[in-house]
């Protein structure tokens, strides 16, 4: 059974940081490949960016030079930090996972794994 937990969502004013980890528990999680999306009211579930078992990285381009991802693996961990938060970054943020395969995962079908969500909402 694996099982995803975000944390660290909260209100922030525009232009301030905040870092989102998600720990996952189950085994190998070395060979997951995990991905953050959000949700704002009204809208559809999209990518914020995703991370290989190995590493490689994807960014939506709305996120490009102010988000980063990163994973530790001995601690079973994904982040996403944020910086420069802009109010239409509000959103519920979910952490979510899959066994990797070898190809990239971008959609919200390819992952197996999902958190319940965190809330992060930037006041302008």
């Amino acid at each position: 059974q694996v099982q995803l937990v975000e944390s660290g969502g909260g209100l922030v004013q525009a232009g301030a940081s905040l870092r989102l980890p998600c720990v996952v528990s189950g085994p190998t999680f070395s060979n997951y490949a995990m991905g953050w999306f959000r949700q704002a009211p009204g809208k559809e579930r999209e990518l914020v960016a995703a991370i290989t078992s190995g590493g490689r990285i994807k960014y939506a381009d709305y996120v490009k030079g102010r988000f980063t991802i990163s994973r530790d693996n001995a601690k079973k961990l994904v982040y996403l930090q944020m910086y420069s938060l802009k109010a239409e970054d509000t959103a519920v943020y979910y952490c979510a996972g899959r066994y990797y395969t070898g190809r990239d995962y971008y959609e919200e079908h390819d992952y197996d794994y999902w958190g319940q969500g965190t809330q992060v909402t930037v006041s302008s």
